[in-house]
C-alpha cells in the first residue's frame, strides 16, 4: 500500500503557534486544530495544543467542549473544581479528562508545568487517547474519515522508514489521513507516545 505525502502530515515542536489562553492568563502552543464542517467558519471541532501554565488561576471556559489533559513536564497539578472535587496530574504523566466548561481552578504543585491538551466538540466528533511506549516498532490502522495524531513526548520515532516524513523528535507531531481505503504506518523508535484518533459523527 502506498503511502503519500496527501496522507501525512509533519508537524514540527518549532512550528507551532503560540496563543494566548480565551481568558488571557496564559499561553498555549497549537498544535493543530481542524473542522469536520464545510460551513467556512473559524471554530474548530477538535483541537491539539501544549498550555504553559506558570502561576495559579482559572481555566478558560469552553461550553460544550470535552478536554483531556496529560502532564508533560513539572511536578505536577490540581485540577480544582470547587465543590466538585479536587484531580491532580501527577507526574511523570497523569491525565484527566473533564469538560470544557466545567469551572475549575489550576494549582501548581511546585513551580512550571506543560500539560497536552486535547479538546474536541462531542457533538461533532468523537476522540480517543492513548499514552503507549514506542519501544522497537507498532502497527497503526487508518480508516478513511479517521484522523490519527501521533505526539512524541519522550524519544524519537520514525514513521514509515522515514520515506515521507523526516524523525520525528521529542515535542514533534505528525497527522496521519486515509484517502483511499485503510493505510498502514510503520512507527519505529524508542520513547513515550501520545496518540489521538478523531473520527466524525454522523448526524
Amino acid at each position: 500500500m502506498s503511502i503519500t505525502a496527501a496522507s501525512v502530515r509533519h508537524l514540527p515542536a518549532n512550528g507551532y503557534r503560540r496563543l494566548r489562553w480565551r481568558n488571557g492568563l496564559g499561553w498555549t502552543r497549537e498544535i493543530h486544530a481542524a473542522s469536520v464542517s464545510d460551513d467556512g467558519g473559524d471554530d474548530w471541532d477538535w483541537r491539539l495544543s501544549i498550555a504553559e501554565i506558570e502561576a495559579d488561576g482559572p481555566y478558560s471556559a469552553f461550553p460544550g467542549v470535552e478536554r483531556e489533559q496529560v502532564l508533560l513536564s513539572g511536578e505536577g497539578l490540581v485540577l480544582d473544581f470547587g465543590q466538585g472535587g479536587e484531580r491532580l496530574l501527577e507526574p511523570p504523566h497523569g491525565r484527566q479528562r473533564f469538560g470544557g466548561g466545567d469551572a475549575l481552578l489550576a494549582r501548581l504543585h511546585a513551580g512550571r508545568v506543560e500539560v497536552f491538551n486535547l479538546m474536541w466538540r462531542p457533538a461533532k466528533v468523537a476522540a480517543q487517547l492513548w499514552h503507549r511506549p514506542l519501544v522497537d516498532s507498532m502497527l497503526l490502522f487508518v480508516d478513511p474519515g479517521s484522523t490519527w495524531a501521533v505526539h512524541v513526548m519522550a524519544g524519537q520515532a520514525m514513521l514509515d522508514g522515514g520515506r515521507v516524513l523526516p524523525l520525528l523528535e521529542r515535542g514533534d507531531s505528525a497527522l496521519l489521513e486515509a484517502r483511499e481505503g485503510r493505510e498502514r504506518h510503520l512507527l519505529e523508535g524508542s520513547g513515550d507516545l501520545l496518540l489521538v484518533r478523531v473520527e466524525p459523527v454522523a448526524q
